[in-house]
């Protein structure tokens, strides 16, 4: 993963989410995974600040071991889970999503909320799947568009230029079968759960933008954070991300 700026961590550092999500869809994610151990060993991937990894302590009896490259991110939640009592059951593991320093079977549920697509969301899902232990869960979340490829518009497109790979809700589904994993429920995230994201940072770059008036380099740069909060606003109907739950078959 290349390294964040400054400008960068300036919007996002403190966020509690660095992605679109929320409580409901891991609620109705966790409901689908019937066979999961009473204590399951968890694995997430692409951690972030850890407000999954938070949630997901607080909704099972399992372990997490959370995983990001960005160490700013990994403080942050061994003290989120200090402070909630959860650190014994939180491990925090500095490490890149393309080489995992696990062995084959030593997870019960890998959760990845968008963030797969920074491996290459196909690879991605072929390269972890050695990490479920036999019948284990795989749940994660993929940007896609919802409407026919040749239906999107060019302001839309724009906005996701960076991920030329982006395919559709079907698409999205036929990469995950083509790793080796059943289907077992997907959904795709209502506008709310981009809110609790983009609403915070949005915020944020106001009081960046008021706070730092006198400096137009960083204007600039803040700007470019600005754009994407509102190529949601204007193309959100184009896209969303897709949460998927699926079983290693």
């Amino acid at each position: 993963m290349p390294e964040l700026d400054a400008t960068f961590w300036a919007v996002h550092s403190g966020l509690e989410r660095e992605g679109p999500g929320d409580e409901a869809s891991m609620s109705r994610a966790l409901a689908v995974m019937t066979g999961l151990p009473a204590a399951p060993r968890i694995l997430d991937i692409g951690c972030g600040p850890g407000a999954q990894s938070l949630a997901l302590a607080a909704r099972t009896h399992g372990t997490i071991t959370a995983v990001d490259t960005h160490q700013d991110y990994l403080d942050a939640l061994a003290r989120a889970a200090a402070e909630r009592g959860l650190a014994a059951r939180i491990t925090p593991t500095k490490a890149s999503m393309n080489a995992l320093p696990f062995e084959d079977g030593s997870f019960d549920l890998i959760w990845s909320e968008g963030a797969a697509y920074l491996m290459g969301f196909e690879r991605a899902m072929a390269a972890w799947r050695r990490l479920l232990a036999p019948g284990g869960y795989l749940a994660v979340s993929e940007a896609c568009w919802l409407r026919p490829l040749d239906q999107v518009s060019a302001g839309a497109r724009e906005s996701w230029a960076e991920y030329p790979a982006m395919t559709t809700r079907d698409g999205v589904l036929a990469r995950v079968a083509a790793a080796g994993y059943r289907v077992l429920d997907q959904f795709v995230l209502p506008p709310s759960a981009w809110w609790n994201y983009y609403g915070p940072m949005e915020a944020r770059i106001a009081t960046l933008r008021q706070a730092r008036a006198a400096d137009p380099a960083f204007l600039e740069a803040l700007a470019a954070h600005q754009s994407e909060v509102d190529a949601y606003r204007r193309f959100g109907a184009e896209y969303s991300y897709l949460f998927v739950v699926a079983q290693a078959i």
